[in-house]
């Protein structure tokens, strides 16, 4: 018979198979324990718990769409297990199956009020989604259940902390590592909120205090590194960037910062060569191309940093300065000395992509509106830009480039006394500067000059 050679028969087999799979994972070499678990599964593919194991076994290494898959076959075995179908829904959140998520989530509810994780979890797909009203809702849920759950602390802290909550989320991090002081990560979390605050020092007390708890996190080493290099300590920081490279080569944003420390002190050469690193590493970084732009521009290859501006346009960057920068130099691109230009220039158009992100983002960033105006003015679009402009001194009344353009594109709607408020404003606030005069000795002219034509023509019939 086919198992004559095994005293217990294919069952024991897998059974001895799934015991040897837990030691190997307990241990951390989970590709052999995905092995053995896959065999085990061979030998009895009917076995639930089979499944469930490879599935928590794949989470373990971010395979997440692999782990939903046996999650789905042990869930098909046992249809009201509460544990799958929470761990189910928890992959599809990560996914970005929110919808999946939400109806599994909703599906354990109904099934037991009662299991606390259905709500704790939903905290987080409910974060992602920005629903954050629901979020909360889930948490007050939870804690009617189970008031002292970490977990749950943790996840709506998450929440508040999206939201820029920060005083709210640092409590809500604090209960969690009061209930459970070995939380993945808690000082972490807790020193990012506090360097959002501005409290410096506590928040490099936590970061150390998370390095020693866990000094082998690539993750949590960068980001000191980033508060290091914010204080000023570039050394320091330095230091912290190659030993997040040491434990983990591929570190694509450790090579990024390096290479930006370098760029700072006009080290283009070794600065290039880490971002050509960085991008290596991981092409999907924001950043390195960023900078070889500017570097390309410094060097007048106009081309060469478009091109590079185009690539880092279709990543995405979600920093509103760094659009504002990226429409600054696509600007500059546009007017490459040529006397004039086509109002259809691409790089018009990226330019006001990127601003129209970055009033997205930050819908009090005077520099994007003020931008976004040049960009309409170049058009031809002289009233939008003229808005433009007056929505920049709304928000910083003492900006120069929209006090001095708003001034000429009166002067171009025959405007001037407009144009000649707007320039006495920016005199005001930067006297010294020789170009607001020249363009206020035009305002003058032009002022005349109408008042001129208005006597004049008193004389017509």
């Amino acid at each position: 018979m086919l198992f004559e050679d095994t005293p217990f028969g294919p069952y024991d087999n897998s059974e001895r198979k799934a015991q040897k799979a837990y030691e190997l994972y307990e241990d951390g070499k989970i590709p052999q324990a995905l092995a053995e678990l896959s065999d085990a599964i061979e030998i009895n593919p009917s076995s639930c718990s089979l499944h469930f194991n490879k599935a928590l076994a794949l989470d373990s290494i971010s395979e997440f769409d692999e782990a939903i898959s046996e999650y789905e076959i042990a869930l098909a075995l046992n249809p009201v297990d509460m544990e799958i179908l929470n761990s189910l829904a928890v992959d599809y959140t990560r996914t970005g199956h929110y919808d999946l998520a939400i109806q599994t989530f909703e599906h354990i509810q109904q099934l037991d009020p009662s299991f606390e994780p259905c709500y704790c979890n939903r905290i987080i797909t409910y974060t992602e989604m920005g629903q954050h009203d629901l979020a909360e809702q889930m948490f007050y849920l939870a804690q009617q259940i189970e008031p002292d759950c970490a977990l749950c602390y943790y996840n709506i802290g998450n929440s508040l902390f999206s939201r820029g909550l920060y005083k709210k989320a640092i409590h809500c991090w604090v209960k969690t590592a009061e209930l459970e002081s070995t939380h993945p990560q808690i000082n972490y979390r807790i020193a990012q909120a506090l360097w959002a605050e501005g409290e410096l020092e506590r928040s490099r007390e936590h970061f150390l205090r998370e390095l020693r708890i866990n000094p082998g996190d690539p993750d949590v080493i960068v980001d000191f590194g980033l508060f290091l290099l914010e204080t000023g300590d570039i050394e320091s920081a330095k230091e912290k960037f190659h030993r997040a490279l040491e434990l983990k080569p591929d570190t694509a944003t450790a090579l990024f910062y390096l290479g930006e420390i370098d760029f700072q002190n006009n080290d283009y050469e070794r600065a290039l060569k880490l971002f050509d690193q960085a991008i290596e590493k991981d092409g999907s970084l924001t950043g390195p191309r960023y900078r070889m732009a500017q570097y390309a521009l410094m060097q007048g290859q106009k081309d060469k940093a478009a091109s590079f501006l185009v690539s880092e346009v279709k990543l995405a960057p979600a920093d509103a300065n760094v659009l504002v920068s990226i429409a600054s130099m696509f600007l500059k691109i546009a007017h490459d000395g040529k006397s004039q230009k086509s109002f259809d220039d691409p790089e018009l158009d990226y330019a006001m992509h990127c601003l129209l992100r970055a009033i997205d983002t930050d819908s009090a960033n005077a520099d994007a509106y003020y931008y976004l105006g040049v960009v309409n003015a170049i058009k031809g679009r002289l009233e939008d830009a003229a808005e433009l402009f007056a929505h920049a001194l709304d928000i910083d009344a003492d900006h120069v480039g929209a006090l001095r353009d708003s001034a000429v594109v009166y002067l171009a709607m025959h405007r001037a006394q407009d144009a000649t408020k707007r320039i006495k404003r920016a005199i005001e606030a930067y006297p010294n500067n020789p170009q607001l005069k020249a363009i206020f000795r035009d305002t003058r002219r032009k002022k005349t000059a109408e008042k001129i034509r208005g006597f004049v023509s008193r004389f017509k019939t």
